[in-house]
């Protein structure tokens, strides 16, 4: 049987998947709905994309054409999500730069995606000052000003000045929706930071299938037209969960807080109303323990978590507050949702309530999960049989800009590699068990850290864990438990090791994940944003 293409009438328009799309429908039904920057500022919808044509015709001005890469050093603000919009539909690519990387690794990234123009708020320019005479190909840099700094000799403008000089209208054209729209770099806590990239097309379908996603949940997990949104991940991370591209979509609300200060945060989810965020564990947990928040309702909050494993102990002190808290799963190479720990409205409240919110959850639409063995046969889906995770969907990365070596070990066999371990139920939930290198080989089994971890964070004394493998002449690796008690507490490394021994004895864990040492300690490595470092713990207390 032959196939042929669909014929196209002349004159027929093809819609590319492009960006600019998005904003069709929020501009045509909410064009006076809220965006708002911190206590800084508010405008409506109308005024947004009338800045992202003025935001298009001054980079236009600037120099900037298509291909181009125009960098953004930026806390989250109205300026990053006008730049999420306006970069890539000139045809140009937006770089998102971790400012929380060092000064070194920034101007590596700066370098290696060749960047032309850096957008730089004024409480990055001491670290623009270190690097700016190693920068390869930045030559045009714009002032981002919320505290009125002059503007720096060499700097061709200020942005909100830039923008007043600039028309209304700018023609944004069509072009190949698989031109690459944004490149960011990951955090891994090994080598130089490697370089992803996304195209209109993968950007607008993540952004259809999270929005579809989210908006099937009859309540739990769901997001929807009166939902208030604030993103407490990074924008400059996997665009922020590429969730302001859903938010902008649908034509929610917005509220962008600058950087994260905790009585900050709670200070906008109370005055504006916020009812939908995402963060990672450690700034959910640094919200509820915030004095400033006792007396804050959250009760109408929704939170998936992400970037590190979503503990039982920490899930059950968000639902106390009434927080529909659940995990979301992905990576910097899958832009990034993959899984949301969504589940029947009748299980809401029930006995199993903790344990499928705290899962890594079960695909969104379009997304492709296997759990494979080493010869790429799948594992039984039983909730059991565990192999590293890998995935096909229509917005994973690639490869690794520049790097065609590493890009190849990601796409090996034609699948992307998690490099995570985990099994599968019945019932398409996934669960992550652990990073393959993350995970402790001892007393010939493999034992999950991320396990070991969530049964210590039950224990109340603990605020924050993490369990990493140490060597041992006898066993091969032997889990060590590094914990960080809540303020005021005190226990003892017995009554941890006690705590665990008793999970073992019940079955859950095997006897071999009960932690040999405990260490007390004040905090714990953290990369830029925001995961366990575990390579530099393990480095820390290998001895």
């Amino acid at each position: 049987m032959s196939s042929h293409a669909i014929e196209v009438t002349p004159g027929a328009y093809t819609y590319p998947m492009l960006i600019k799309q998005l904003l069709h429908t929020p501009l045509a039904t909410v064009p006076d709905q809220e965006i708002v920057y911190a206590d800084k500022r508010r405008h409506r919808y109308v005024e947004m994309a009338r800045r992202i044509n003025r935001l298009g015709n001054g980079l236009r001005s600037l120099g900037v054409k298509p291909g181009n890469t125009v960098a953004v050093m930026d806390w989250d603000s109205h300026r990053y999500l006008e730049c999420f919009f306006a970069v890539p539909m000139l045809g140009a690519v937006l770089q998102t730069v971790n400012v929380r990387l060092s000064p070194d690794q920034i101007l590596y990234t700066l370098n290696h995606a060749q960047a032309d123009v850096i957008l730089v708020n004024s409480e990055f320019l001491a670290i623009l000052r270190q690097i700016k005479g190693d920068l390869t190909t930045a030559k045009t840099f714009v002032l981002l000003n919320d505290e009125g700094t002059p503007l720096p000799e060499g700097f061709a403008g200020e942005y909100d000045e830039l923008l007043a000089r600039q028309d209304d209208r700018c023609e944004f054209p069509d072009f190949d929706e698989n031109t690459r729209a944004t490149t960011f770099y990951t955090t891994g806590t090994t080598g130089l930071p490697k370089g992803v990239y996304f195209s209109h097309r993968q950007l607008v379908l993540h952004t259809l299938a999270v929005t579809s996603a989210l908006a099937l949940a009859p309540k739990q997990g769901s997001l929807h037209r009166d939902d208030v949104y604030m993103p407490i991940t990074p924008m400059f991370h996997v665009h922020a969960w590429g969730l302001p591209y859903v938010a902008t979509m649908a034509g929610l609300k917005q509220v962008y807080p600058g950087r994260y200060v905790p009585d900050t945060l709670l200070k906008l989810v109370d005055q504006e109303k916020v009812t939908f965020s995402h963060c990672v564990p450690t700034i959910l947990q640094m919200l509820l323990s915030a004095s400033a928040g006792k007396d804050v309702d959250l009760s109408r909050w929704k939170v998936i978590i992400g970037g590190s494993a979503l503990t039982s102990g920490l899930a059950q002190a968000a639902r106390e507050r009434g927080i529909d808290v659940f995990a979301g799963y992905g990576m910097s190479e899958t832009c990034p949702i993959l899984s949301l720990a969504q589940f029947d409205e009748a299980e809401v409240g029930g006995e199993q309530d903790i344990a499928l919110r705290i899962k890594t959850g079960r695909p969104i639409p379009l997304v492709a999960l296997r759990t494979v063995n080493a010869d790429m046969s799948d594992c039984p889906r039983d909730g059991k049989a565990t192999g590293e995770v890998v995935v096909r969907t229509p917005w994973l990365t690639q490869g690794y800009l520049h790097n065609p070596e590493a890009s190849a070990q990601l796409w090996e066999s034609g699948w992307l590699h998690t490099q995570d371990i985990g099994h599968i139920d019945r019932r398409g939930y996934l669960q992550v068990t652990d990073r393959i290198k993350d995970v402790i080989k001892t007393g010939g089994e493999w034992v999950s850290s991320l396990e070991i971890e969530d049964i210590i964070a039950r224990h109340p004394g603990v605020a924050e864990v993490a369990v990493v493998a140490v060597s041992d002449a006898k066993w091969g690796e032997r889990p060590l438990a590094l914990v960080v008690l809540k303020s005021g507490v005190e226990t003892t490394a017995e009554a941890i090791r006690t705590h665990v021994l008793v999970a073992a004895q019940a079955g859950h864990i095997s006897k071999f994940g009960v932690p040999d040492r405990v260490e007390f300690v004040p905090q714990l490595a953290r990369t830029s944003v925001g995961k366990l470092n575990k390579r530099v713990l393990r480095d820390q207390f290998a001895s």
